[in-house]
């Protein structure tokens, strides 16, 4: 085979390799945080349990998460490398929602079963619901806006 031949396979699985790498979480330490990010984990874990520490590059950009548990719910903290928080994900019981959010969450699932549900908050206002649906043995996710409507793009 010529040189020719082997470019278009290297390139796609260097491409795939890089878009797998850049997607996966690396576990850390607390003391790995900088301490902007160490300051608003505390502040954001008062009262909780840390199920664990992490960081992602998304769309280019460092990001750090914390995972834990409040009153027996998860709740996923993103926060920027200055502190900012980024976005909180809680998840919430589907009976708890307002009907509108119900019947959106419920259509968008079609014919799959709703397995679990998150609120999205974005710089302090819920601006999504997310549920992981099960169709069989495939898993997917569906969104709503907070009013229950469809989203324009996803959060």
């Amino acid at each position: 085979m010529g040189f020719g031949q082997w470019t278009a396979p290297a390139l796609l699985l260097t491409c795939a390799m890089a878009a797998q790498a850049s997607a996966q979480d690396k576990r850390l330490k607390r003391s790995d945080l900088p301490p902007a990010v160490q300051k608003t984990a505390d502040e954001q874990s008062a009262g909780a349990i840390v199920r664990g520490y992490s960081s992602e590059t998304e769309d280019g950009e460092l990001e750090y998460e914390v995972a834990l548990t409040v009153h027996g719910h998860a709740r996923d903290v993103t926060i920027a490398p200055d502190g900012t928080v980024l976005e909180i994900e809680e998840e919430v019981v589907l009976d708890s929602l307002p009907a509108a959010v119900r019947a959106g969450l419920v259509h968008a699932a079609g014919s799959g079963k709703i397995v679990k549900v998150e609120s999205l908050t974005k710089r302090g206002a819920i601006v999504a619901y997310e549920a992981q649906v099960r169709t069989g043995p495939k898993r997917s996710e569906v969104q709503v806006g907070p009013d229950g409507s469809p989203l324009a793009h996803q959060e």
